[in-house]
C-alpha cells in the first residue's frame, strides 16, 4: 500500500472548507497546484501532503481530522480493495484482543501496522462504532453508485411492521447490512459509539433473540458483521449466494426483512427449476424477485411475517401473475404497500388448518410513510377501510397496483396533489426577439470546427456487457429522458468516460451533460470542445435544430454539415442560454404531459362519483 494518501478535488473542497469550485479555480489559475499523482482524468488523485503545503503556503485555512487521515490512507490502495481495507478495519476493532490504540495490530489482515494504529487511534477519540461507522459512510458515498442502500426510514419501517425486536431475524440479501442494523435493540451502544462496558475491540453482550444475514459479496458481509458487532447485535453473516447456495438450509426465523437485487437475470433459474422453495410456483426467468419472495416465506416460521422490497411492475406483470394468485389464495400474500421507487410487500407463512384471510390490504404510500403503519394495524385488526377483495383480484389480472386501487374518498385529495405537481412542473419559455428579417450572420460547420480543433468527437463501443458490471453508463434512453446514467457495464478496451460539459447526442436527442462519472453507451456520440472558445449549450442547441429539420427518407443526415453561425464567446452564451431554457421547457412538457393524463383521469372519477363538483 503506498503510504501516501491521496485527495480528490471534493475532499479538497472539503478540508479547506469551499466549494468545487473554488477548487477548479485553483488549478486553472496556480501553476504550482500540486500535479494528479493518480486517478483519472475526470476524477484525479493529488497528493495529500502536497496538497497540505499548497495549502499553508497560500495562507488557505484547512483541517485534516484524524478521520479524514485514516479514510484517504485507506483510499490510497485504490478502489478495487477499499472495500476489503474497510472490512479489515471492522475486523480490527471487533478482535477481541484488541484493548486500545497504543496495543500492536497483531493479525489485523493486511492493514499494515501505521494504518492499524490509525484506525486505533479513532477508535479512542470517537468510540469504536462511531469510528468505524464513519469509514462506512465514507466507502458508501464513494461507492454510491455500485452499492444498492436501503433508505433508512424504509428500513425502520420495514422492521417494526415484521415485529422483529426479540426474535430471529433474517435478511438473506443483506448488502452492508441497513435493514439488520435496524434489529439492534435500543440503547446497545453508548453515546460514545460503544456498547455499555466495551473498549475499542472488545466483543460485546450479545443482544436478545438472533440476527441472520447472507451476502453474496464477501467484503459486505464481513462488514455487516462488525457493524453489527459493534452494536451489541449477536448475528451470524455468511458470504455467498442465497439462491444456489443457501447459508441457511433449514433455518426457521420469527421474521424476515429483504431488499434483494431488482431485474437479476441470471439468479439460477436453469439449476434451481425443481427447487422445493417454489411452492407457489416456478419463478419465470425475468421474474426473479418471486424466487426472493418464496425464499423468504421457506426461512419464516408459521405465522412468521416477511417485509421484503419490490419493483412496482412485479405487482402486475403477466408472467407472475399465477404465483400471485397462488399467494393470495393460500392467504400468504397480505399487503402491498406503493412506497418512493419501489413497493412493499408484507406476507404471512400460513399456518397448518389456518383459514385464509378474504382481503388484502393495497395502500399508496409514495407521500407519506407515516400511513403506512396505522393502515397495516388496522388490516391487522380486521378494521382497515383500505382492503381489496381477493376474489376480485383473481377474477381479473391480479394486478395489485396500489394506483389502481386507491379509495374512491381518496380521489379529491389525490387530484389536489396532482394538481399542484401540474403546475409546479410548469417551465416559462425564453424571451426571445422576433426580426423581420433573419440575421446574416458569417457562418461555419460541425465539420470545419472539428478540423480546426475546437471540437473532438467519441463513439462508445457498439456492445457492451452488462452482466455483472457496476459501471455506470449513460444510454440512448437517458440522453431522451434526461435521467441519470441507468445503465452498467464491466471493464473493457474502447470505453469513453463522460465529462462534466461534453454534449452527447443519440438518433433522437441532444443533451449537455451536467455531471461526470459514468461511461459513453452504444449508440451515442460525444462532443467535447474547448470551453474557452465554444459554449456546450451553443453547440448542443444547434445540433438539435439541425435534427429536428431532418425529414424520414432513404438519404442519411451528415451532421458535420450543421451549420453555426461564428458568434464570439459572450454571444454564444446568449443563445446558449436560450437553447438551455428550450430544454427545460422540453423536459418540462414531457412530464406534465404525465402529470396531465393523471390529473384528467381523477378529475374525471371525481366529478363521476361526486368526490369534486364544479366551483359555483
Amino acid at each position: 500500500m503506498s503510504h501516501d494518501p491521496t485527495v480528490n478535488a471534493g475532499d479538497i473542497a472539503r478540508l479547506a472548507g469551499v466549494g468545487r469550485a473554488a477548487v477548479s479555480n485553483w488549478r486553472r489559475r496556480h501553476d504550482d497546484f500540486p500535479q494528479p499523482i493518480g486517478g483519472t482524468a475526470n476524477q484525479p488523485l493529488f497528493s495529500l501532503r502536497q496538497v497540505e503545503s499548497w495549502l499553508r503556503r497560500y495562507g488557505k485555512s484547512y483541517q485534516v481530522s484524524l478521520g479524514d487521515r485514516v479514510w484517504q490512507r485507506l483510499k490510497a490502495a485504490g478502489d478495487l480493495r477499499l472495500g476489503e481495507l474497510v472490512a479489515q478495519a471492522g475486523a480490527l476493532l471487533t478482535r477481541p484482543d484488541t484493548s486500545g490504540p497504543g496495543d500492536s495490530p497483531g493479525a489485523a489482515g493486511s492493514l499494515d501496522p501505521e494504518l492499524a494504529g490509525l484506525v486505533l487511534e479513532l477508535a479512542g477519540e470517537l468510540g469504536a462504532l462511531s469510528a468505524y461507522e464513519f469509514l462506512c459512510e465514507r466507502y458508501l458515498e464513494a461507492h454510491s453508485r455500485q452499492l444498492s442502500v436501503t433508505r433508512e426510514d424504509v428500513a425502520g419501517l420495514m422492521v417494526r411492521l415484521v415485529r422483529a425486536d426479540g426474535g430471529t431475524v433474517l435478511d438473506p440479501a443483506c448488502g452492508v447490512g441497513t435493514l439488520l442494523l435496524s434489529t439492534a435493540a435500543p440503547g446497545a451502544a453508548r453515546p460514545d459509539g460503544q456498547a455499555p462496558g466495551q473498549t475499542p475491540g472488545q466483543t460485546p453482550a450479545p443482544a436478545q433473540g438472533r440476527t441472520l444475514g447472507q451476502e453474496l459479496s464477501e467484503t459486505s458481509a464481513a462488514i455487516t458483521a462488525s457493524r453489527l458487532r459493534l452494536r451489541g447485535v449477536q448475528a451470524s453473516v455468511v458470504a455467498g449466494d442465497s439462491m444456489r447456495h443457501d447459508g441457511f438450509a433449514g433455518e426457521k426465523a420469527d421474521a424476515v426483512v429483504c431488499d434483494p437485487p431488482f431485474n437479476e437475470r441470471a439468479w439460477g433459474y436453469e439449476e434451481l427449476t425443481g427447487d422445493p422453495r417454489w411452492e407457489y410456483g416456478l419463478p419465470p426467468r425475468g421474474e426473479p424477485e418471486l424466487a426472493w419472495v418464496q425464499h423468504c416465506l421457506t426461512h419464516v416460521k408459521p405465522r412468521g411475517l416477511v417485509a421484503i422490497l419490490m419493483p412496482p411492475a412485479a405487482a402486475s406483470r403477466k408472467a407472475g401473475r399465477r404465483i400471485r394468485a397462488n399467494l393470495l389464495r393460500a392467504g400468504a400474500l397480505r399487503a402491498v404497500v406503493a412506497l418512493p421507487g419501489s413497493d412493499l410487500w408484507l406476507l404471512r407463512r400460513p399456518a397448518a388448518g389456518e383459514r385464509p384471510p378474504s382481503d388484502v390490504l393495497i395502500l399508496d404510500a409514495t407521500a407519506d410513510l407515516s400511513v403506512v403503519e396505522p393502515a397495516w394495524q388496522a388490516y391487522l385488526e380486521d378494521s382497515s377501510e383500505q382492503t381489496v377483495r381477493i376474489i376480485d383480484l383473481l377474477a381479473d389480472e391480479v394486478d395489485m397496483t396500489p394506483a389502481r386501487h386507491q379509495r374512491r374518498d381518496d380521489v379529491g385529495r389525490a387530484f389536489a396533489e396532482a394538481r399542484d405537481r401540474f403546475l409546479a412542473a410548469a417551465a416559462v419559455p425564453p424571451d426571445l426577439k422576433v426580426l423581420e428579417q433573419p440575421l446574416d450572420q458569417p457562418a461555419t460547420t460541425l465539420g470545419d470546427l472539428i478540423k480546426e480543433g475546437l471540437v473532438a468527437t467519441s463513439q462508445a463501443p457498439p456492445k457492451m456487457a452488462a452482466e455483472g458490471g457496476d459501471i455506470p453508463v449513460l444510454t440512448s434512453d437517458d440522453v431522451l429522458t434526461g435521467g441519470a446514467p441507468s445503465g452498467f457495464t464491466t471493464m473493457q478496451q474502447g470505453l469513453i468516460a463522460i465529462r462534466p460539459g461534453d454534449v452527447v447526442a443519440s438518433y433522437s436527442a441532444v443533451r449537455v451533460v451536467a455531471e461526470g462519472g459514468a461511461m459513453l453507451g452504444p449508440h451515442l456520440t460525444l462532443y467535447r470542445m474547448d470551453s474557452r472558445r465554444l459554449d456546450p449549450d451553443f453547440l448542443a442547441g444547434f445540433l438539435r435544430a439541425a435534427g429536428g429539420r431532418v425529414t424520414t427518407g432513404s438519404s442519411r443526415f451528415d451532421v458535420r454539415r450543421t451549420r453555426l453561425p461564428r458568434l464570439t464567446l459572450k454571444e454564444q452564451k446568449a443563445y446558449g442560454e436560450a437553447f438551455r431554457q428550450l430544454a427545460v421547457l422540453e423536459d418540462a412538457i414531457r412530464e406534465t404531459s404525465a402529470l396531465g393524463q393523471a390529473l384528467i383521469r381523477l378529475g374525471l372519477d371525481g366529478l363521476a362519483d361526486g368526490h369534486l363538483h364544479p366551483q359555483s
